[in-house]
């Protein structure tokens, strides 16, 4: 029986349990820049200590420790100590070439404390799942004011950085992958797409968790997506688990959980921080208030497995596994909009229904269609075309189509550059697009910009059915 039966079987009869925070457990050990180099990095040139991921290397008798107490704590499912082991996040402290290496050393740590407890618990087995964070970069997002264009990582750095995370982490031997505390849905769309790459290089195939954070009560992400949107742009992954985790204690969390639980045909999890932060950035919340909290969230059929986040130690998921304990997970809906109905998202979500009128789409972002858009785009002034995609939408355009087939121009850079312009507009980012382009490199170099759920216009059947079915794969990922 492979990890997705068992854990399909178990999640019929009851809410599982997933672990708290490891930082807030790493910081009680106080450890030293000692511990963080070992003897490995005596001699490294950049300091090491906050870089908990490399413990896996130079103390991996912390990490395991950790692991073994939330196990005994009643966790189902630890989480990997793996949440910044991509070579984005690990150029910080110049040890970008480690990636794997830690991912592996991830895994392996996890895998041997729940392999250790589920032969001490046969009752009750335990999994791992390989922990992949949002990195500390973003793509859909400016680092730099005066150019809103400018991106600091590419779509291709993100996917291939995660590629080599996801590959360590399989390799290492998890049962699940949690791409988790996304801030940015491209970020996302990123892991997604190299955790399928890897599924298909290797012949294997694991369940996907999907955690996103609301970042305040806007309800929205960092990158200015509301959750329903968010869902349509991961929904093509066909999760496993989507859910929330952290920036929110369970409090503030509520109404969003409320809604996610609505939306998703999949199972939803549930990891809030210990309420939140105090003035000094820790957290007060107790276990029993933290249990008594996800109580009532099990209580109401909103989640299916439930944990903790930043500021949450054993104490607190053994009180969250005897306070749901009794409760029945929650029951996935037989219909959602996203299995019923076309939808589409930019910041926020397109829903085509039966009685729908017609939708407009706007056209003059289109170099081919408007003369002056045209003029604008080959003459560089990508703010100034922006103004036309801005009045688009004030005019009433539904869907945004942008094409960018000039002979003059280099049309993927063109199309790169203004779907990442208009990416920081809200007003205009807040409707899908319709990427236009009679050559499959500008449409799959518009894909990479769009953090929701996008339109092609089109891929063709002229070099055969092989190819389009090839290509529109590859747009679906």
């Amino acid at each position: 029986m492979t990890a997705l039966d068992r854990l399909t079987s178990l999640l019929e009869d009851r809410i599982l349990i997933l672990d708290g925070a490891m930082g807030t457990m790493v910081q009680r050990y106080r450890l030293g820049e000692a511990d963080f180099r070992g003897a490995r990095f005596a001699d490294h040139p950049r300091d090491l200590k906050g870089n908990n991921d490399v413990l896996l290397l130079t103390r991996p008798d912390v990490i395991g420790a950790i692991h073994r107490a939330y196990l005994e704590a009643g966790a189902d499912i630890i989480e990997t100590n793996t949440f910044s082991c991509t070579a984005i996040a690990q150029a910080d402290y110049g040890l970008e070439h480690l990636a794997y290496e830690l991912s592996v050393a991830g895994a392996r740590v996890a895998r041997e404390a729940a392999d250790e407890w589920s032969a001490r618990t046969p009752e009750k087995p335990r999994f791992v799942a390989g922990a992949i964070g949002p990195t500390n970069r973003t793509l859909s997002i400016s680092p730099d004011v005066n150019n809103p264009a400018f991106r600091a990582v590419t779509f291709d750095d993100v996917r291939s950085a995660y590629h080599e995370h996801i590959r360590g982490l399989i390799d290492g031997g998890v049962d699940l992958l949690l791409i988790e505390t996304i801030f940015d849905t491209l970020n996302a769309k990123a892991a997604i797409a190299a955790a399928l790459d890897v599924f298909e290089e290797t012949g294997t195939s694991l369940p996907i968790m999907i955690s996103v954070t609301i970042t305040d009560r806007s309800g929205r992400t960092l990158s200015g997506q509301t959750l329903e949107a968010f869902f349509v742009s991961i929904r093509h992954a066909r999760p496993f688990s989507v859910g929330l985790n952290c920036a929110l204690g369970a409090t503030e969390m509520r109404p969003y959980l409320a809604e996610l639980s609505r939306l998703a045909d999949c199972y939803v999890t549930c990891y809030p921080n210990a309420g939140l932060p105090n003035a000094f950035g820790e957290y007060d919340e107790r276990p029993t208030d933290t249990g008594t909290l996800l109580r009532e969230f099990a209580g109401a059929g909103l989640v299916n497995i439930v944990g903790g986040c930043c500021g949450t130690t054993p104490d607190h998921i053994r009180a969250i596994a005897e306070s749901v304990s009794t409760l029945r997970p929650r029951r996935q809906p037989d219909a959602t909009d996203a299995t019923a109905f076309s939808q589409f998202s930019g910041l926020e979500v397109l829903t085509l229904r039966p009685d729908s009128n017609f939708l407009m789409v706007g056209e003059r972002t289109n170099v081919t269609g408007s003369k002056r858009f045209a003029r604008l785009i080959t003459g560089g002034q990508f703010g100034e075309a922006a103004q036309v995609a801005l009045d688009q939408v004030r005019g009433g355009a539904n869907i945004l189509d942008v094409n960018m087939d000039e002979g003059m121009l280099d049309s993927e850079a063109a199309m790169t550059t203004f779907l990442n312009l208009i990416a920081t507009e809200p007003e205009i980012a807040r409707i899908p697009v319709m990427i236009d382009s009679s050559k499959w490199t500008v449409l799959e170099a518009g894909l990479k910009c769009v953090q929701g759920k996008a339109i092609v216009n089109s891929i063709s059947l002229k070099e055969g059915e092989a190819d389009f079915l090839r290509k529109a794969a590859l747009v679906r990922r």
